[in-house]
């Protein structure tokens, strides 16, 4: 299995900055795309960005400009930088991936999505 874990959470005044990492583990074989969902309370689950391994990037509309993602494909890492915070960015921030990865097994199972246990991002002052 594969394993996502997320960092750099936390509670910034509105205008700040802060940086998300996501880090994968465990008995990988690739990794396709990586990206950064948010569920703030009482509303569905959105993207906020994906990038792909060969750092083809693309962002929700509302995002843009203030959000950057990248990751290290030797590290299987993805990051988010979050400038000019605003309220509504408060949510759960999730780590999502696609890849394939060997079971315990040792069968090969291709095509999986893999998520983070999410970080909270609080926005206010």
């Amino acid at each position: 299995q594969v394993q996502l874990v997320e960092s750099g959470g936390g509670l910034v005044q509105p205008g700040g900055s802060l940086r998300l990492s996501c880090a994968a583990s465990g008995r990988i074989v690739s990794i396709n795309h990586m990206g950064w969902f948010r569920q703030a309370p009482g509303k569905q689950r959105d993207l906020v960005a994906v990038i792909t391994s060969d750092d083809t990037t693309n962002y929700a509309d509302s995002l843009k400009g203030r959000f950057t993602i990248s990751r290290d494909n030797a590290k299987n890492t993805v990051s988010l930088q979050m400038n000019s915070l605003k309220p509504e960015d408060t949510a759960v921030y999730y780590c999502n991936a696609e890849g394939s990865h060997y079971d315990l097994g040792g069968v090969l199972r291709l095509g999986y999505t893999y998520w983070g246990q999410g970080t909270q991002v609080t926005v206010a002052s």
